[in-house]
């Protein structure tokens, strides 16, 4: 183990757009490196030590610097004094499953999520809660006073792998369907091979080598372009429906079986039915991107529907308040606490999701044929100066205050009129303004759209082109 002693070693400075609200991202060799990995060690190590603990759980994902990644961070942790458990390449939920299983006192998962193949980052949990916003700043400031403690501490190994699926399998009483699975050459791709085996029905699976290249298509299920190749499988093969998964494995998407998206709202109210047969009254969270159908639904189900801010830690937070069974993003994050351990899990949520459509009695497709036809907008998002982003979602609550609008303030404006809802908030990890509307029909949908133009021309700003994610 290389001991740290030279003085450029004892303080460290991150790139300040890495540490973002609710993990740490960068593009590997510009705004991250191992450097900042082994810093994120030693300032994890010492919090964890100062709060009594002793050992962390490290993951990691497919990406071709998370090797190197891991290694920098293990040598950072161990400098600090604690014992490391390597649970190696997979998914985040399985690492996510090591911290909540194993005897640990928290968890890194090195992983640039769905970001392109030159980004990387690192998602935290610290005793079994979300560790993001102060306490990632934390970690800032501490490797900038070379705040760290020193230690010896040990690595070990422990091979997960089946456990996990077999957990994930666990208690399925889901029926027989034919059904497609696209990993993206994410890193979930081993654990959906070995997943399907367990499974009954047909099942055919694309891009389960896991690559860091993604050498077929970006990894990112919320995108429609990128489900064309499971589009094309369920049609080839005449399949029931399809399900595609992001590159570290914690969001999910679907299509039924006429290759239509059933978006991440529409799971979440069809997963919710045998959540609330099993717990009838329970609160069901969904962030403010999603559709009132979804809102709706839950109530009709005999559930408490509960709007909340976007962001997976953030969510899972309020889980823990209300004792919601199950909470969901229109990104397709999917987070059961019912029988489950409460974090976003989209290979648990692929389980779930046949289970529920077999308790429903109807295949995916009539489910998706029996939800309202609306019409929205994908997310728009528009680039804005990092320092008028909340500044400008002020203006606009204050505007429409005086006008009397029905708004709902739990991430940004959600306003309601006879034509549906808009949407305008600010991004917590990036430099952009986010907006969606949803109407019964296109002239409204148009009426809701100049509404949101109204109000960013107001604050000086124009619908221009739209941001990348």
């Amino acid at each position: 183990m290389a001991s740290i002693s030279t003085e450029a070693n004892l303080t460290h400075q991150f790139d300040p757009t890495s540490l973002r609200e609710y993990d740490i991202r960068g593009i590997v060799g510009k705004t991250l490196g191992p450097d900042d990995a082994r810093a994120i060690g030693r300032g994890f190590a010492t919090i964890v030590r100062r709060a009594g603990g002793t050992r962390v759980a490290v993951g990691r994902d497919g990406r071709v610097s998370s090797e190197t990644l891991e290694a920098a961070l293990v040598e950072g942790l161990t400098t600090s004094g604690v014992d490391v458990v390597r649970t190696g390449l997979g998914p985040t939920p399985m690492l996510y499953y090591a911290e909540a299983t194993l005897e640990v006192d928290g968890g890194i998962q090195i992983t640039g999520s769905h970001n392109p193949a030159d980004y990387n980052g690192f998602k935290m949990v610290l005793q079994h809660k979300p560790f993001f916003g102060e306490q990632i700043q934390q970690l800032g400031k501490m490797a900038a006073e070379g705040d760290w403690d020193e230690g010896e501490g040990t690595v070990t190994d422990a091979d997960i792998e089946d456990d996990y699926v077999g957990r994930l399998f666990a208690g399925y009483a889901g029926g027989t369907y034919k059904i497609g699975w696209d990993a993206g050459n994410g890193a979930a791709g081993t654990v959906i091979e070995k997943l399907v085996k367990l499974l009954p029905g047909e099942h055919h699976t694309l891009f389960t080598d896991i690559d860091g290249t993604f050498p077929n298509h970006h990894p990112d299920p919320t995108e429609e372009k990128n489900l064309a190749d499971l589009k094309q499988l369920v049609a080839d093969k005449g399949l029931d429906f399809g399900l595609a998964f992001d590159g570290d494995g914690d969001r999910v998407g679907a299509i039924d079986g006429q290759g239509r998206v059933v978006w991440g709202d529409q799971l979440l109210s069809i997963l919710a039915v045998p959540v609330l047969k099993k717990q009838p009254g329970a609160t069901i969270i969904a962030d403010v991107k999603a559709s009132q159908m979804l809102y709706d639904r839950i109530a009709e189900l005999g559930g408490e529907p509960l709007m909340w801010k976007t962001g997976h830690s953030l969510i899972k937070t309020k889980m823990k308040e209300t004792g919601a069974p199950l909470a969901g993003e229109m990104s397709g994050h999917i987070f059961f606490a019912q029988d489950y351990y409460g974090f976003d899990d989209a290979q648990y949520a692929a389980v779930q999701l046949i289970n529920a459509v077999h308790v429903t009695g109807k295949s995916m497709t009539e489910l998706k044929d029996a939800m309202p036809a609306m019409v929205n907008t994908p997310e728009m998002r528009f680039q804005v100066d990092e320092s008028r982003k909340f500044a400008v979602v002020e203006e606009v609550l204050d505007r429409l205050e005086q006008e009397g609008a029905d708004v709902n303030r739990t991430d940004g404006a959600r306003v309601n009129t006879a034509d549906g809802w808009w949407l305008l908030r600010a991004s917590n990890t990036q430099d952009v303004l986010v907006a969606r509307a949803e109407a019964k029909d296109q002239a409204g949908l148009d009426r809701l759209m100049a509404q949101i133009d109204a109000q960013l021309a107001a604050s000086g700003l124009e619908r221009g082109p739209q941001a990348a994610h």
